[in-house]
């Protein structure tokens, strides 16, 4: 028996061949709220739509006001943040994501950035850019190693296990970490085993030269590396952020750059993105910054919409999907 034809709105764009899959089975309006020439359409489609597919705009207990006939959304997305759960919830909406297809390209961008921050890749590279090499560089330039220095990833869920892979297979670093749950190495990540270990977040500030957030962004996690936590970070360490821009207090970020207490920061996301022209991250002499590219390759962001996309048919059918929010 086949599922009768519900009203879709997509509001952020899909593959071609997505959109394809969803345009055969129910009935799509396309339009995306941040495009200003889409902005109309989107909130004149709102009332009928049954399914909302998309990413990176907020879900709210208003706007969800004011979409009467809405049964599911599917982010196109692991992150949950864009969205008011408690308000989703009082409606019976359902939430779906994509957890899983993103693991391992982000994990890359991460260790990216550590190599990138450690080895000041993007400062050396504006050098030979800008024809600013005329000489072999002094140790003014130099960066620092990576291999056999101590990493600290604070969450350990897929993502941070990934990481902990990376640099303890790879770079022979010790690896540290802190999880909100006990992780069992020995019996859940065999290949970690004595290569890993699990400690306080306190612990771990103090001995990691190289700090990693890998957590979502929630009430707990919001402005977890404020001031009292940079102060507790050992001497000359570095700070790359892969989780959130909220998990980090950017002002005392800024403070603990100048001060010398941090070596440098590498920075894939932001509290506000994209990053207002005006921020001092932006030009910052220690700040290695990234465009919130963690999961941002053809393969994965295609995976991540297929995800997504199966995701939405599935819930509209009345069936379970493969990744919903509980």
């Amino acid at each position: 028996m086949s599922t009768p034809r519900q009203q879709v709105l997509v509001f952020r764009e899909l593959p071609p061949d997505q959109l394809a899959r969803l345009q055969a089975a129910h009935e799509v309006t396309v339009a995306n709220p941040r495009v200003a020439e889409q902005r109309d359409a989107f909130f004149e489609a709102l009332p009928r739509a049954q399914g909302l597919i998309g990413s990176s705009y907020r879900i709210d207990a208003p706007l969800l006001a004011q979409a009467p006939a809405l049964r599911v959304i599917s982010s196109i997305s692991v992150g949950i943040d864009n969205y008011e759960l408690p308000a989703l919830r009082a409606r019976g909406v359902m939430l779906c994501h994509t957890p899983g297809v993103l693991t391992e390209t982000t994990a890359d961008t991460l260790f990216a950035l550590v190599m990138a921050t450690s080895r000041r890749l993007v400062e050396l590279a504006a050098l030979v850019r800008e024809g600013r090499w005329h000489k072999n560089i002094d140790e003014s330039l130099f960066g620092w190693d990576v291999h056999g220095k101590t990493l600290g990833i604070v969450g350990f869920g897929r993502i941070g296990q990934a990481l902990a892979r990376r640099a303890a297979l790879g770079f022979g670093m010790p690896v540290l970490f802190h999880n909100r749950s006990a992780v069992n190495v020995n019996e859940e990540l065999p290949a970690l085993a004595g290569l890993a270990r699990q400690v306080s977040l306190d612990e771990l500030l103090a001995q990691a030269d190289i700090v990693a957030l890998t957590v979502p962004l929630t009430d707990e996690t919001r402005g977890l590396m404020n001031a009292e936590r940079f102060a507790a970070m050992k001497p000359g360490a570095l700070l790359v952020n892969g989780s959130r821009g909220g998990v980090v207090d950017e002002a005392a970020l800024l403070a603990s750059l100048d001060s010398g207490r941090l070596r440098g920061a590498g920075l894939d996301v932001f509290a506000t993105e994209p990053l207002p022209l005006d921020s001092p991250l932006r030009t910052h002499p220690r700040v290695t910054p990234l465009p919130h590219i963690g999961s941002a390759t053809h393969e994965t962001r295609h995976a991540m919409a297929v995800l997504a996309t199966s995701n939405l048919l599935q819930a509209l059918a009345g069936q379970t999907p493969a990744a919903t929010v509980r």
